[in-house]
């Protein structure tokens, strides 16, 4: 691996700007409730870094690219999503279905006359077309960074595997903070297993993530996969899950079931990504 100059000042300034907005969105954390001013906070970085490295913002990737692939980085969180807790189902590790949270739905809907299936597909279909649209402006100010500038920067001087791989514990570094300060995670499972697992499951996406990425020359398929990860995660299939005395060994981006699946496809994608991405062809 050689870096260029330019490339390192880029990448050194990048990830400067990420340190100084990281404990700006950190405090903003506090007084907000929530974690947007966090996730902004690297949209904010690239912007800073692009107007000192002299950048172009179309740089970033703004191309649509082919549709095809923005629909599998919709569709394939949600086969992960639902591979994954098909098995903590089957498996005991967690019950379907909370009737309770279906409950909770059918109130804040103002539907009390539903039943519980009707419930659950109402909800569903919200959450995965009006839901992941809402999302969508928050998770651009952090891909932006990290598949719009980072991914695509790496890629000039590392092969695919260095760029998964740095990009992937940069990324998964980025949310430690919030797991080790109890703000992001659960209160069951040590922090180590929680860090352990998040880590394998961020880098495993970030892999995914990055071979569509540099396949298209698009950051919307990041922000597609990004957010659809989000909303099926937490907003569907974790709330409809049950759990257990040891459910949270499994479930959530802390447990290792996800962890294990996401690490399957990658692998499929890594294999991909070293193929058709060799250095000498990692130019953009």
């Amino acid at each position: 691996m050689k870096i260029s100059k330019e490339s390192a000042l880029t990448l050194v300034v990048f990830l400067s700007f990420v340190t100084l907005f990281y404990f700006v969105g950190f405090w903003l954390i506090f007084r907000m409730a929530q974690a947007t001013p966090l996730m902004l906070s690297v949209g904010f970085a690239t912007i800073a870094t692009c107007l000192v490295r002299g950048k172009k913002l179309s740089s970033l990737g703004w191309g649509w690219g082919p549709s095809k692939y923005q629909w599998m980085s919709y569709l394939l969180p949600f086969l992960i999503v639902f591979v994954s807790y098909s098995l903590i189902w089957a498996f005991g590790f967690g019950d379907f279905y909370n009737a309770d949270f279906l409950e909770e739905k059918r109130v804040s809907y103002n539907l009390s006359g539903w039943n519980d299936l009707s419930i659950f597909l109402f909800h569903f279909t919200l959450t995965a077309l009006v839901g992941f649209v809402i999302s969508l402006p928050t998770i651009l100010g952090e891909e932006i960074g990290w598949r719009g500038l980072l991914v695509p920067e790496l890629s000039k001087s590392m092969s695919f595997t260095g760029v998964i791989l740095v990009s992937g514990v940069i990324w998964s570094m980025f949310h430690w903070p919030l797991i080790f300060y109890g703000m992001y995670g659960n209160q069951t499972t040590s922090i180590y297993y929680q860090l352990s697992c998040f880590t394998v499951f961020i880098i495993a996406t970030g892999t995914i993530m990055a071979y569509i990425r540099l396949k298209t020359n698009s950051v919307w398929t990041a922000v597609m996969y990004h957010a659809s990860s989000n909303i099926f995660i937490q907003k569907v299939f974790n709330p409809m899950t049950i759990e257990k005395e040891t459910s949270l060994f499994f479930v959530d981006e802390f447990g290792i079931v996800l962890a294990i699946v996401a690490s399957i496809v990658a692998f499929f994608f890594w294999l991909k990504g070293k193929k058709e991405f060799p250095q000498s062809r990692l130019t953009a």
